[in-house]
């Protein structure tokens, strides 16, 4: 994606971008799964304990049955200082590593900002909804031209965070589950999601970052089969964690090449 040289006049943005860096190589190490939807409980089994052999594997599978999916359709929603939230409606594709889709940012007294967004794994950019264009997210931004399209690099802002955790989170090959499980991966419990049940798992912890018997800030979703439904991340400061839902192939999406040109 291009990038526009410029003076960063924040001093917090090296310190945002180490905790970034942080958040995703924990993702790198571990599995990932997702989903949105209001959940309930599903089993009498209580208290967190070690995965079994069984739910390692299926974890180690996840990263894998989502990149296969791909193109998929995805939410993220956020939560920023002063009550500010965020959501973004699109689609990612892991053989590409982009995605695009659509904003909202609401505050206490409403909504505040919309627009589309594109986004790989070295940053993301900002454009308006094209006028009189309808659509998804993806035929939105074929209708964009390349300079109205504002670049930034990532920050460990919760949205930037959310964006470039779920662009990571598919693999073109399983993990290894030995290492998933010896890296402090916990079964949680089972919850139900849209009519589905799925167990939930405090992902694999990075190595140093987390001390021995602290969780991961990520706990992840997925059913039976291995199929990735929900990641949620927590953040630093923020009461209510980052969540990402995964809501399986959408085969008519198209990304738009033009965000991602250089030169």
């Amino acid at each position: 994606m291009a990038r526009k040289a410029q003076t960063d006049p924040d001093p917090r943005r090296p310190r945002r971008r180490r905790l970034l860096r942080t958040l995703v190589a924990i993702v790198v190490c571990g599995t990932a799964v997702g989903g949105l939807a209001v959940y309930r409980a599903v089993s009498d089994e209580t208290g967190e304990r070690p995965v079994t052999t069984d739910e390692a594997s299926r974890l180690a599978l996840s990263r894998l049955n989502l990149y296969q999916a791909a193109p998929v359709g995805v939410t993220l929603t956020a939560t920023e200082g002063g009550g500010v939230s965020i959501r973004v409606e699109g689609v990612v594709d892991y053989r590409t590593h982009r995605g695009v889709g659509r904003y909202r940012t609401t505050g206490a007294s409403g909504p505040l900002d919309h627009g589309l967004v594109v986004w790989d794994t070295g940053g993301l950019g900002l454009a308006p909804e094209p006028a009189g264009v309808d659509g998804p997210a993806w035929q939105q931004a074929e209708h964009v031209p390349r300079q109205a399209w504002s670049p930034r690099s990532y920050t460990a802002d919760p949205l930037d965070a959310g964006l470039s955790l779920i662009v990571q989170l598919g693999a073109d090959r399983p993990d290894n589950p030995l290492l998933l499980a010896q890296s402090g991966a916990r079964w949680l419990g089972r919850d139900r999601i849209d009519g589905r049940g799925y167990d939930r798992f405090a992902g694999p912890r990075a190595q140093g970052s987390a001390p021995d018997g602290e969780r991961s800030p990520l706990t992840y979703w997925v059913d039976g089969d291995g199929a990735l439904r929900r990641v949620t991340m927590r953040m630093p400061g923020l009461g209510t964690p980052a969540t990402a839902d995964f809501t399986g192939h959408d085969g008519a999406a198209k990304l738009p090449e033009a965000p991602w040109l250089t030169g």
